[in-house]
């Protein structure tokens, strides 16, 4: 029997230096976990890794590791694989988990779980899955981690442990797979063992995943012959011979799994162990598998044969009332069964639960039951699990198995486990179970609503699959208009996310000629107009514009379709510059009664132009505030994917159009990393790159700018859709800022053609006639100077500071010498009216070096010293620079805030403050500094402990703590 190494009967054999691996990472995490210290040079938690073979003793090794684990106090935590529940959605995620929660009350259980109660609760069983929008997989994901660190903290030291990992859903394992390189920061030890030969393509990671110091996982070998002749005379005494245990050795290739159960076949037969013995070994050894073990079985006779398919066909943890159900026979029967099976080696197990004594045994009986005669047990099975209350999904993996042959009964079931499984965060199980409902087939009148629920379920991870079932679905007859409806909406909104919004807007249209209801039609209205607005081949802006103008100006906004269809009317006129107040009016009617972001059946996308009506009419804080809201919304609802990616870089914009450059970078690589993981080339991924690059160059990383647009493939062929900002024209400032003038107008000019005949005008959108104007400065100036003077119009027409002021900056830039002044210091005047600190930061500096230039050094302080403290608080680097560089030439020393003497604290200088806090050691703090003055080092540390990490005053404070 392959546990008795668990339970003192016998050693494992040959598995000393794997048990010293987990015993030194057990030892390790109790010690940690006594005294609450960490080692600075080792981690506190561990992963050890297991490969081998079938019948190798992985499961043994686990079971010691188990022992031991609760031999020190240890909480453990057990999962096992199953062949049969592969298909069943986090089934090994619910077996780690559910015993350690399940106990625990509902009220108690809301207050540990939060605000993940209802997203990772019916992903582990522990609570019926919500009515509402279900998780996006990484909102999911992300629960499922801080649900597993939550008990690695509260239950530590914790000890998780997987066997047959080969075999677990693809639910649990890619989470496991993500999630496994972080035991080593936890107080957690994290052991698995898996069949390498076995393991599927959604669990790749595993093979890669580093052990204990660095290695591999352990590959198990097979026992030489010494090993095997210790097993065996463990087993059968000293009087085995030589040659009896070399031929044990022969026969079964050193595998401890068939060494055990011959040894155990050898003393059940009375076989005397010696060389006479062992001419039988051969026959013996293939009873013990294969079609041996199936004969052997069969005589024990119809019912106790049947009896174990059932338990096949049941998996694993098997109730044995339920394998009764399945196979037919009674209450008396089914005890004798289990105890037949149990003396033959088959099962093991009590009165409550029984499983295979390994799970080879259980491939064996499975694959020896008769096709038709599985066929039949499955179905069987799927009555049983229904009858027995365990629900829908619980029979959903049976039914999969069943032959189709229009039963509306295991459509409904299959649509019943599509439902719960879709709300519980596994789409992809939901999918399987829907394509099985489609081949039963369904009655023709429920086939659309089987098709819509397909496509639904298919929306996150394979969109050009949910457009063919959702045109599938509107070609069947369909007699409720809501469910018609519904597939509109959706196939139009899964056009217009992958990219295809010409077709997204023309399917809306197609429907709105034929929709007799007035509030359906106005709600497709709006749905199209949003797609058009986003469409950057739309054949007639202007028209558009004009039939959107005349619907929001008389809607009242009594319902969500008319809010939307306002918020759209708000965000028309911030792109075709109309002034910025009317934008606002509009957009505060369309927040009356409420704009939700995380709405099931609709979008989030005029929530977020709403809000950058907001940012571009220099009102940040408001949109601050509705993006803070809708993060919250996302979050709450689990959506942690592409929406909460569109939050954080959107953010990260707002932070960038204040000047708080730190700030927006550290927010728009949280979104980028988000879209990494919802998949490359998406939408989520030209909005955060777009946006990190606008925030490179703005703090002077024109190389780092550079290497971002190459390793994300930010150029052409640029996206169908409206990005913001304008991807292309982000590209030419780009090139731009790499002095590459000539392309950079060539690009510019391209998105003027693009977006001119759209009525798309705005400059504080889109400054693409701005940085046009800079492009052909030298080549052609009289050009450059009327484009800026446009962009200036434009700007005025808007009538924001920031707009205004930004355009008449930069109209300095390429017009003659005698006006930049007077446009500088308009300039100024307009930007210290704003909220755009980093563009008043560059006017200061412009304007300073003008005047200068112009012969007025002592003009020039005041504007040089200003700029330079501006560029201080946002980050902008390169800006620092050149304010020092300009009042090195006026003849000015370069100084903080109130006339302090000392530099200005540069990015570098703050990181370096930042390590010395921290307690770094004074030579990497020396290395960031690039300094070996020790007064500046204290008057970091000085600085840096009174305000802490909020950069806001830290000027302020560094006047007192001066050295000099």
């Amino acid at each position: 029997m392959v546990h008795h190494g668990t339970d003192g009967k016998r050693p494992l054999f040959e598995r000393e230096s794997e048990l010293a691996a987990v015993e030194e990472a057990l030892s390790e995490l109790c010690a940690l976990a006594r005294d609450g210290s960490e080692p600075v040079d080792r981690s506190r938690g561990a992963l050890i890794a297991f490969a081998g073979r079938a019948g190798l003793g992985k499961t043994s090794l686990l079971a010691e590791t188990r022992r031991r684990a609760a031999a020190k106090g240890c909480t453990v935590a057990l999962a096992r694989g199953g062949d049969q529940e592969q298909r069943v959605a986090f089934h090994v995620a619910r077996q780690l988990v559910q015993p350690l929660l399940a106990p625990v009350p509902d009220a108690e259980l809301r207050k540990v779980l939060g605000s993940w109660y209802a997203i990772v609760g019916p992903a582990l069983g522990l609570c019926a899955p919500p009515d509402d929008a279900p998780p996006d997989p990484q909102g999911l994901r992300d629960g499922l981690d801080w649900m597993l660190t939550h008990l690695a903290v509260q239950r530590a030291p914790l000890v998780v442990v997987i066997d047959d990992a080969h075999w677990a859903d693809a639910e649990s394992l890619s989470w496991l797979s993500a999630f496994a390189p972080r035991a080593e920061s936890l107080p957690l030890l994290l052991v698995v063992a898996y069949r390498p030969e076995e393991l599927p393509v959604h669990a790749e990671e595993f093979r890669d995943l580093p052990g204990r110091a660095g290695q591999r996982p352990i590959g198990l070998e097979p026992l030489s012959a010494g090993a095997v002749a210790r097993l065996v005379r463990d087993t059968l005494g000293t009087r085995a011979d030589d040659a009896f245990c070399r031929e044990c050795w022969a026969v079964t290739a050193g595998n401890p799994f068939e060494a055990v159960e011959l040894t155990a076949k050898v003393h059940d037969r009375g076989l005397t162990p010696d060389e006479s013995g062992a001419r039988l070994l051969r026959d013996l050894a293939a009873a013990v598998k294969g079609s041996g073990l199936v004969a052997r079985m069969e005589r024990l006779g119809t019912s106790t044969v049947r009896f174990a398919w059932a338990c096949a066909v049941l998996g694993t943890s098997i109730c044995p009332s339920l394998a009764a159900a399945v196979a037919g026979i009674g209450e008396r029967e089914t005890a004798d069964c289990a105890d037949r099976l149990r003396r033959a080696r088959v099962l093991t197990g009590g009165v409550d639960t029984l499983e295979f004594v390994h799970p080879l045994i259980a491939t064996a009986v499975y694959r020896a039951i008769p096709a038709g005669v599985r066929v039949a047990l499955h179905g069987q099975a799927a009555w049983a699990v229904i009858n027995a209350g365990l629900g829908a999904s619980a029979a959903a993996r049976h039914l999969l198995e069943v032959h189709p042959d229009g039963d509306t009964w295991v459509v409904r079931q299959l649509r019943s486990a599509a439902r719960e499984t879709v709300r519980a965060g596994a789409p992809d199980a939901a999918r399987r179970y829907l394509a099985r409902a489609l081949r039963e087939p369904p009655p023709w009148e429920d086939r659309a609503a089987v098709l819509y629920e397909l496509g639904c379920a298919s929306l996150l991870t394979e969109p050009a699959t949910t457009v063919n079932h959702l045109r599938a679905a509107l070609e069947e007859p369909i007699t409720d208009p809501a469910l018609r409806q519904g597939i509109v909406y959706r196939l139009s909104q899964v056009l217009a996310h992958s990219d295809r919004l010409g077709e997204a807007s023309d399917t809306l249209a197609r429907e709105i000629r034929v929709t007799t209801e007035p509030r359906v039609r106005m709600r497709m209205q709006a749905e199209q107009f949003m797609w058009d607005a986003f469409r950057a081949d739309e054949p007639d802006s202007p028209a558009r514009s004009r039939r959107l103008a005349r619907l929001a100006d008389r809607l009242p906004g009594r319902d969500l379709t008319e809010r939307y269809i306002i918020g759209l009317r708000a965000w028309d006129a911030t792109l075709r510059a109309e002034p910025a107040a009317t934008a606002v009016r509009h957009a505060e009617r369309a927040l009356v009664g409420g704009l939700g972001w995380a709405e099931e059946d609709r979008g989030f996308e005029v929530p977020v132009l709403v809000a950058l009506t907001f940012l571009y009419a220099d009102r940040p804080g408001r949109a601050e505030q509705l993006f803070a809201a809708g993060i919250a919304d996302f979050e709450s609802q689990g959506w942690r994917g592409a929406h909460l990616s569109f939050g954080y870089t959107l953010l990260a914009y707002i932070r960038y159009r204040r000047g708080r450059l730190a700030e927006a970078e550290d927010f728009v690589r949280a979104g980028l990393r988000i879209a990494e993981r919802v998949g490359s080339g998406t939408p989520a991924h030209w909005y955060a790159v777009g946006i990190l690059i606008e925030i490179l160059l703005a703090r002077g990383r024109v190389a780092e700018a550079t290497r971002t647009a190459h390793e994300y493939g930010f150029g052409a062929p640029f996206p169908a859709a409206v990005v913001f900002p304008d991807a292309q024209a982000v590209h030419g400032e780009l090139l731009l800022a790499r002095g590459l003038t000539k392309d950079a107008a060539a690009e510019l000019a391209a998105a003027g053609r693009r977006l001119d005949p759209r009525g798309m005008r705005n400059p504080a959108w889109c400054p693409w006639q701005l940085h046009l104007a800079l492009a052909e400065a030298d080549d052609a100036p009289e050009r450059a100077l009327a484009t800026a003077h446009e962009a200036v119009r434009r700007a005025r027409r808007y009538a924001t500071p920031s707009a205004v002021g930004q355009a008449l900056r930069i109209t300095a830039e390429v017009a003659p010498g005698s006006e930049r002044g007077k446009l500088l210091e308009e300039s100024v005047s307009h930007l210290e009216r704003s909220p755009a600190a980093y563009e008043l930061a560059c006017a200061l500096v412009a304007l300073g070096a003008e005047l200068r230039r112009a012969g007025r050094p002592k003009d020039a302080a005041d504007p040089l010293y200003r700029g330079l403290e501006a560029a201080v608080q946002c980050g902008a680097d390169g800006l620092v620079e050149r304010a020092r560089d300009e009042l090195s030439a006026a003849g000015l020393r370069p100084r903080l805030l109130h006339g302090t003497e000392t530099d200005a604290l540069t990015t570098r200088e703050r990181t370096a403050a930042a390590l010395t806090v921290r307690g770094e050691p004074a030579a990497r703090i020396a290395e960031e500094l690039r300094t070996d003055e020790p007064a500046v080092v204290r008057l970091l540390c000085a600085v840096y402990r009174k305000v802490g990490t909020d950069h806001s005053g830290l000027a302020a404070a560094l006047e007192p703590h001066d050295p000099r």
